[in-house]
This record gives C-alpha cells, structure tokens and sequence, in this order.
C-alpha cells in the first residue's frame, strides 16, 4: 500500500456511560493523542490485530519479549533451538544482560500467526523463562531472504 494514499474515512457514532467517557478523556490528554478518532481508531487497530494473533494464517510481524535467568542449565542452549527449528520466521534476536543473572532477549518474527504463537508458547514454557509476550504488529515486513528447501537442486 503506499503510504502516501490515505484511505477513507468513514463516520461512526458511539455511545459510553459518562464515568468511562471522562477517563477515556483523561487518558487521551495523559498519552497526547491529538483526537478521541485518532486514540479509538489506535484501540480498535489494537484489538483487531489481536485478533488476527489469535486466529487463522495471517501473516504478521512481531516481536517475542522474554526475560530468563541464564544460569539455568540448557535454557540458552534450548531457546537457541527454538529460534533454529523456526529459522524462517526468526528474523533477528537481540539479548541484553541484566542484573542477578536475568537475561532480555527481543526476538523479531514474521509468519503466520499460529506458527508465531506456538514459537512464543514454546520459549515461555521453558524453564528458567520469568516472563515474556508475543506482540504483534498490523503491518508485515518484507521478505529478507527466500528460504529454498534443501536437497531440491
């Protein structure tokens, strides 16, 4: 899509309870956005993508966010494997040290969501992982490098 072609517009009508309104105004001015269509159109964008994370073969980007303790014995070595059996949805990954042993590791991936969420289910049921979430963006990125089959020549 190019991005200079804005898409149109089409207007809704909404009704809230006051109290929610009130936040939601509260919220807006606290995060700037610049319009109540700007910060609903941002929310229902949200939940739409969340959506298509949870449904179906759609093909999305994201990133994996995970914080571990790396002096658990195989975890490094186990979440390696993960990222190679899936080589051709792991873009990159990027680690960075903490403190007490903890590691973050960012890990940017594109694919169908289901195959996005199972890699993401399988590095959080590792043990040794504290905490981690798969997010995923609206847009996709374009194709790197086309993966060929092996031993088709």
């Amino acid at each position: 899509m190019d991005i200079s072609v804005k898409s149109e517009l089409t207007r809704i009508s909404i009704s809230l309870p006051e109290r929610l309104l009130t936040e939601f105004d509260e919220m807006l001015d606290s995060r700037g956005f610049g319009s109540r269509s700007q910060a609903i159109s941002e929310l229902v964008s949200t939940q739409v993508t969340e959506h298509k994370k949870d449904v179906g073969q759609n093909i999305m980007a994201g990133t994996i966010n995970l914080v571990y303790d790396h002096s658990t014995h195989g975890l490094v070595n186990k979440l390696a494997a993960i990222q190679h059996k899936y080589i051709n949805e792991v873009i990159s990954s990027l680690h960075i040290n903490l403190i007490d042993s903890q590691t973050l590791e960012v890990i940017l991936v594109q694919g169908p969501t289901e195959t996005l969420n199972s890699i993401a289910d399988q590095m959080l049921s590792c043990r040794g992982v504290m905490s981690g979430k798969l997010l995923i963006s609206t847009a996709i990125m374009p194709q790197l490098h086309p993966m060929t089959q092996t031993g088709s020549n």
